[in-house]
């Protein structure tokens, strides 16, 4: 039988975590136990993501700059069904407690190992799925003529497969799940990378082979355009 793991290949998670060290060892540790992570540092954008675009599992840290992580977990509840494991520093019984009640799925007391970050995270979606239940299929992104299957991992254009490498279907894909908004390079390596300290460079190559499996024209293009000074931005209309 396959293992439950395996059916839980590439699953999704949002880590919410204001401080940009312990933000950049999460990414590390999760992407090298085969989690799709993107991340936020305040309670507003993580609410943002959740409803915009659903991931499969929450890392919550209480401690944000604009909201407590307590009424963000209640506020996720509010909207949504996903998973959540809070990360926090409070360890007593009665805050425990409080933290359950609220709709956590699971707790970290920090400092905890990357080891058992991901063995908490696994046993969160093993119990979010139905024995037997193939995992849920992850919405398919429209932007004008484009088609994208998470899933699946297709893209078409206009009716047409492309033919993507691993990273750049990633990028198309994040790119189109943010459409229309201005990224930077930086945040595409730390979230579709993450890597964060690799050159832009780096993502200037793939956006120009993505650019020429899409036919667009140097001059004028359709969908992926540069914006000076700030980053790249997929548009949905011309």
């Amino acid at each position: 039988m396959t293992d439950r793991l395996t059916c839980l290949f590439m699953a999704s998670v949002l880590v919410v975590e204001d401080d940009p060290v312990i933000r950049t060892a999460l990414i590390e540790v999760l992407t090298g136990h085969g989690y799709a992570v993107r991340t936020t540092h305040q309670g507003f954008e993580a609410l943002r993501e959740i409803t915009s675009s659903p991931p499969d599992i929450v890392v919550l840290d209480l401690g944000l700059p604009d909201l407590d992580g307590l009424d963000v977990l209640r506020m996720i509840r509010g909207i949504s069904r996903v998973p959540v494991l809070v990360a926090t520093a409070r360890d007593d019984e009665s805050e425990i407690i409080r933290l359950l009640n609220a709709g956590a799925d699971d707790y970290l007391v920090k400092p905890f190992s990357g080891g058992q970050l991901a063995a908490r995270l696994a046993a969160v979606l093993r119990r979010s799925v139905p024995a037997g239940a193939a995992p849920a299929r992850r919405p398919v992104l429209h932007v004008a003529d484009l088609r994208i299957d998470p899933t699946a991992r297709t893209a078409h254009l206009a009716g047409r497969e492309l033919s993507l490498t691993r990273r750049e279907f990633d990028l198309l894909a994040y790119l189109a799940a943010h459409a229309d908004q201005v990224i930077t390079r930086r945040r595409i390596l730390t979230e579709v990378w993450q890597q964060p300290y690799v050159e832009d460079q780096t993502v200037d190559v793939h956006l120009s082979a993505l650019r020429r499996k899409m036919g667009e024209k140097p001059r004028k293009p359709r969908y992926l355009r540069t914006v000076r000074g700030l980053g790249i931005k997929l548009v949905s209309s011309p």
